[in-house]
């Protein structure tokens, strides 16, 4: 995501907030500015992490009270990986048609986008007489390294 995309990702969500009465606060600026200066997907504490670096006051309460609000937006994905707790998504401002494969050793996430399959889902939908909405597709899998070395160095102990 380029630093032009991060900006005008910033000032939509800034916009958003500011027309549904919400006080931009420096705690929601620095919140709003981790968010979107990643293409790594987060979880809550993390973004509250991140957060903190560029504003030390940021509290969990203001990271967990605006993310629904940056989810509102259509900016920011919530999802489910089939993990204990939520993972947020910022490339969905700049790529939409995106989805994903899990590493169910590591928890690994790789993006990936094909023409190809947006349209047999759309083909799809059409023949069983539905008009697609949201499309959301996960493969879980093991990742190449586990495959290649029988162990993953960055496994996730269970």
């Amino acid at each position: 995501m380029t630093k032009k995309d991060q900006d005008s990702i910033q000032e939509k969500i800034l916009a958003y907030m500011e027309s549904n009465g919400l006080r931009i606060t420096n705690q929601r600026r620095a919140i709003v500015e981790a968010a979107f200066s990643t293409t790594d997907h987060y979880t809550a504490e993390e973004l509250l992490d991140s957060a903190r670096k560029i504003d030390p006051s940021v509290s969990r309460a203001t990271v967990y009270r605006t993310l629904p609000v940056l989810v509102q937006t259509g900016l920011l994905r919530e999802l489910d990986l089939g993990r204990d707790q939520q993972v947020y998504d910022p490339n969905y401002a700049t790529h939409p048609n995106h989805n994903h494969l899990i590493c169910v050793d590591c928890q690994k996430i790789i993006e990936f986008e094909d023409y190809c399959l947006d349209v047999r889902e759309s083909v799809l939908a059409k023949n069983l007489g539905f008009r697609p909405g949201v499309v959301k597709l996960r493969i879980e899998g093991s990742c190449e390294e586990l495959a290649k070395t029988g162990s993953c160095s960055k496994r996730l102990v269970h």
